[in-house]
């Protein structure tokens, strides 16, 4: 007997914190966690009170459809319609268990073993760990602030070089970064992969959570693929658009994602997703329709606000702290930053980070989680734990950086 060589995947970083903040509560210390993104405020009020009359109905929550229920993948396409001027047939919406299931799902029915599947670096770490787990070949494109954090058809003209790519996955806003991509450069993107034969899969779950200029502006709250797709004269979308309720919505342990499904692949996805988990929980699908009332809308958007107020803090801040590089926080609610100039006797931010953790109660990301290659000197810091959080952080986060 032995282990798979498959699971030999690193562990997500911000889980281990989050242990160790648990221990540290335990014992009955204060902490400030800027180091999960996860909202502060849970879900709208509309759907509570849905998922309280569900069960107080004892409604029947047995199995779904594999891919959702249909008024929830109606619900969904009616938001694809609110947001983006996108007929959306529900038929190609997927319901998921939380975008996490939606990632396994596209990335076995879209890719084989051997597969070359390019990311940017620094990049969210549980594309690179499943794919690299489905057997497919990942290859990372350095992605620097000269790039905005995000990549570009020559990037992938030189990756392309040295094999042919079955895929790139992107993030827009990107989770460490928050960097979003325009709706041009987005649409030269897909155009790229269109031309060489590429699927192209579009991480869009902090969609809404942005922070521009003029809100009332088209493409304000983020540009879906399909758009691109479009644009570049694509008749048919090609693309796998992922999105879930835990970002915009607060809804992270309701496990509820989906995607937007091309009709390739729609068969291989049905298929997959009914022997992988049966089907999407059962009461989060019936409580979730809620989600798209007017009601929690209006909740949801006034959460971004609190998170824009909260980044405004925090970038007003940025001269006390002496961080270096900061990446353009477009939207999502986090802040990676280099402390090059700041880590003094530790070896790196994976070290700093754990004795600020242990000195001043304030546990931030480690951008080694992001960034195998570079990250060793970043951390992420996360807005979604509130303004005043954030405020005491800083003032932490200072006083362990003058006693240094």
């Amino acid at each position: 007997m032995h282990v798979s060589q498959r699971s030999a995947v690193p562990a997500f970083e911000v889980m281990r914190i989050l242990d160790r903040i648990a221990e540290l509560r335990g014992q009955g210390r204060d902490v400030v966690s800027l180091c999960a993104g996860e909202p502060s405020g849970g879900a709208p009020a509309a759907v509570h009170a849905r998922a309280q009359q569900i069960h107080a109905d004892r409604a029947d929550l047995g199995y779904t459809p594999a891919l959702g229920v249909h008024p929830l993948r109606e619900a969904i396409a009616g938001h694809y319609r609110r947001w983006y001027d996108l007929e959306v047939d529900p038929g190609q919406v997927a319901i998921t268990t939380g975008s996490s299931g939606a990632f396994l799902l596209s990335f076995l029915a879209a890719f084989d073993v051997g597969d070359r599947v390019a990311l940017a670096r620094p990049g969210y770490p549980a594309y690179r760990n499943i794919l690299g787990a489905l057997g497919c070949e990942v290859v990372e494109i350095d992605c620097g602030p000269a790039e905005r954090f995000q990549p570009t058809p020559a990037a992938l003209d030189a990756v392309q070089a040295d094999g042919p790519l079955a895929g790139l996955v992107i993030a827009s806003p990107a989770n460490p970064t928050g960097t979003m991509v325009s709706r041009s450069e987005l649409t030269a993107l897909s155009d790229w992969c269109r031309t060489h034969g590429v699927r192209l899969v579009s991480d869009e779950i902090y969609h809404g959570i942005t922070y521009p200029d003029d809100p009332s502006v088209p493409d304000a709250r983020g540009v879906c693929a399909w758009q691109a797709e479009a644009d570049g004269g694509d008749a048919e979308p090609s693309a796998v658009v992922v999105s879930s309720f835990s970002k915009y919505w607060g809804m992270t342990g309701w496990r509820l994602g989906w995607a937007l499904v091309p009709g390739d692949l729609r068969g291989a996805v049905d298929a997959l997703a009914g022997n992988v988990a049966l089907c999407p929980p059962a009461p989060a699908q019936a409580a979730s329709v809620a989600a798209f009332s007017e009601e929690s809308y209006a909740e949801a958007d006034a959460r971004v606000a609190e998170f824009a107020a909260t980044r405004a803090l925090l970038l007003d801040q940025l001269d006390r702290l002496g961080w270096g590089t900061v990446a353009p926080a477009d939207g999502a609610f986090y802040l990676y930053a280099d402390l090059a100039d700041k880590l003094g006797d530790y070896p790196d931010a994976a070290a700093w980070a754990a004795a600020l953790l242990e000195g001043e109660g304030v546990a931030l990301v480690p951008g080694i989680d992001f960034d195998g290659a570079h990250g060793g000197t970043y951390v992420r810091l996360s807005l979604a734990a509130g303004r005043d959080a954030v405020a005491e952080a800083i003032e932490r986060i200072v006083r362990f950086q003058t006693r240094q």
